[in-house]
C-alpha cells in the first residue's frame, strides 16, 4: 500500500531521487501522505456508479504513530529536563555556553533538528548577526553537502536548490519579469561567505548569477553548519549523505491500523443505520441508498431483516489493531507501556525498564545529535569567537580558548524519585566519607536532579555555609 501510494506523489525529474524519498517521509512525519489520494473514505462510488477501490480512498482515521515516536525520543534527547549541559573544565567556557543555550533557545532549536532529521538527515545553520549568534533548524531535502576528501568528516560547502514560483519570489522583495513561470532558488554555503544567487527560470541554459545584496562574507574559515546522519543503518534514500530513518519499519503497518481502524468506523456507522431487506414479490428500480429508510426489496415469501455488521468483527479488528500496533512499536523501538497496568509509584529505575525500547532509541540519537550535532556547534562558537566580538546575555563574552575540550553532561533518563535521591545521598555521603570521591565528583553527580548549573559556586556556598557538614577531601 505504501508503495501504491509513492507512484501517485508526482515525480519532478529535476530533483533527484534522495529528495523525492525525504519527500514522502516528511509526508509521513508530518501526516500528508494520503493527501494525494483523490476520494474521501465514505465515498465508496464514483460518479459513474463504480466502485472505488480502498487504495484510492484516504482513511478516516489516522494513527500518527511515526509522529509520536519520534516526538516520544526527542523529548527524551531535548526536552527541559533532559537537555545535556555543556561543561568544561574552563569556568569562563562553561558560564558562556550555559547562558548561550538559554539565550539563543538551543534546546527548542535542537529539537526541532531531531524532529526534522528522523526522516534520515538533518542540519542546523549558525549566523553570527550584529555579535549575536542564532541558530536555525534545516530541513536537507533540497540541500547538497561536499565533503573535505582528506578530512571526511568536514563540510567544504553546502548548497540548496530547489522550485519556486514566479508569485512567492515577487512576494520576498525579488524583481520578477513573469510571476506565472517557476524558477530554481539557490543558495550556498561555504567556508568563506553565504552565496546567494538570482532566481533562474527552470530551463534555462545559463548559470544562476551571484545575487550581491543578499550574499554575505563570513570569513569563519568553517561552514556555518551542522550536518547530522541520523541513525546508524542504511538510509532509506540510498543516500552515504543520510543515515537511517527514526520510523521507515513502521511505516506499512501504520497505513494497514488506518485503513483497519477506518473500516471499522464505517461498519459502526452502518450498524447504527442498517439497511432494511423485504422479501416479497415487489422490484425497486434506481440506486440503493444503505439506511432503514431506504429497504432493499428483493424477493417473495419472506420477512424483513435488517443488514448490519456484528459486534464480533468490528472487535477482532480492534484485536488486530492492538498487534499491529505492538509490532510496530517494536520494530522502532517505540513506548510500548500501558499506563493501565501501574497499579502504584514506581522508581525511575522500574520506569526505564518499562521504557526500556525507547531509551535505546534515545541513547542511540544522543550519540547523532549530541555528540555530533551540540558538540560541532559549541566548537563552532569557539572558533567564531576568535573571529567576532561575541554577545552573549547582553554583554561581550571573554576571549575563549578555541582548543577547549568541551564534554556534555547527560541528566538520567526519569526523574528520580523521593526514595532513589535519599538512597543517592546515603551512597555520595559514604563514598565521600571513605574519599573515594571527591565533593565536586558528588555534586556534579546530582547537579541536573537539583538544577545546580555552577559546580565551583555551588562548592563555595558550602564552604561559606557553617551548618553544612561534609567530608572536606581534595577534588
Amino acid at each position: 500500500m505504501f508503495e501504491t501510494i509513492c507512484d501517485l506523489i508526482p515525480r519532478d525529474p529535476d530533483y533527484a531521487p534522495r529528495s523525492r524519498m525525504l519527500d514522502i517521509l516528511q509526508r509521513v512525519l508530518n501526516g500528508t501522505l494520503y493527501d494525494v489520494l483523490p476520494h474521501q473514505f465514505h465515498e465508496e462510488r464514483g460518479a459513474g456508479g463504480d466502485y472505488i477501490p480502498l487504495r484510492n480512498r484516504r482513511p478516516s482515521v489516522r494513527y500518527a504513530l511515526s509522529r509520536i515516536v519520534v516526538e516520544d525520543s526527542v523529548a527524551l534527547l531535548f526536552s527541559e529536563g533532559h537537555f545535556p549541559t555543556i561543561d568544561c573544565s574552563d569556568g569562563a567556557v562553561r558560564a558562556v555556553f550555559a547562558d548561550l543555550v538559554k539565550e539563543c533557545r538551543l534546546n527548542q532549536v535542537m529539537i526541532e533538528a531531531a524532529i526534522r532529521g528522523s526522516v534520515g538527515s538533518g542540519a542546523i545553520l549558525m549566523r553570527v548577526l550584529r555579535g549575536r549568534l542564532f541558530f536555525s533548524a534545516l530541513e536537507t531535502t533540497f540541500l547538497t553537502p561536499s565533503w573535505d576528501p582528506e578530512a571526511p568528516d568536514t563540510l567544504l560547502a553546502v548548497t540548496e536548490r530547489y522550485k519556486v514560483t514566479g508569485a512567492q519570489l515577487a512576494g520576498e522583495g525579488y524583481t520578477i519579469a513573469d510571476p506565472a513561470l517557476e524558477y530554481w532558488f539557490m543558495r550556498r554555503w561555504d567556508r568563506e561567505a553565504e552565496t546567494w544567487y538570482q532566481p533562474l527560470p527552470v530551463g534555462a541554459a545559463t548559470p544562476p548569477a551571484i545575487d550581491p545584496a543578499r550574499s554575505v562574507r563570513h570569513a569563519l574559515g568553517f561552514v556555518p553548519l551542522v550536518w547530522v546522519r541520523n541513525l546508524p543503518g542504511p538510509s532509506a534514500t540510498g543516500d552515504p549523505n543520510d543515515g537511517a530513518s527514526t520510523f521507515r519499519a513502521a511505516i506499512e503497518t501504520q497505513i494497514e491500523i488506518d485503513y483497519q481502524l477506518s473500516q471499522a468506523g464505517r461498519g459502526l456507522k452502518y450498524s447504527s443505520d442498517p439497511t432494511l431487506l423485504i422479501k416479497e414479490p415487489a422490484s425497486t428500480d434506481g440506486e440503493i441508498v444503505k439506511g432503514a429508510g431506504n429497504a432493499l426489496v428483493v424477493s417473495e415469501k419472506g420477512d424483513a431483516k435488517l443488514l448490519e455488521i456484528g459486534g464480533t468483527a468490528s472487535a477482532a479488528v480492534l484485536d488486530y489493531v492492538r498487534v499491529l500496533r505492538e509490532m510496530a512499536l517494536e520494530s522502532i523501538h517505540g513506548n510500548r507501556a500501558s499506563a493501565d497496568r501501574l497499579t502504584a509509584a514506581q522508581s525511575g529505575r522500574a520506569l526505564e525498564l518499562m521504557n526500556q525500547g525507547l531509551i535505546w532509541l534515545a541513547d542511540m540519537l544522543r550519540v547523532s545529535y549530541g555528540e555530533g550535532a551540540l558538540l560541532a556547534l559549541a566548537r563552532m562558537v569557539l572558533q567564531a569567537a576568535q573571529r567576532y566580538r561575541l554577545i552573549v546575555q547582553g554583554e561581550a563574552i571573554p576571549r575563549l580558548d578555541p582548543a577547549a575540550r568541551l564534554t556534555l553532561a547527560w541528566p538520567r533518563w526519569v526523574p528520580p524519585t523521593a526514595d532513589d535521591r535519599m538512597k543517592d545521598a546515603q551512597t555520595l555521603a559514604t563514598l565521600a566519607a571513605a574519599r573515594q570521591i571527591s565533593q565536586q565528583t558528588a555534586i556534579k553527580s546530582i547537579a541536573a536532579t537539583y538544577d545546580i548549573e555552577d559546580i565551583p559556586a555551588e562548592l563555595a556556598r558550602i564552604a561559606a555555609d557553617p551548618s553544612v557538614q561534609f567530608p572536606r577531601n581534595s577534588g
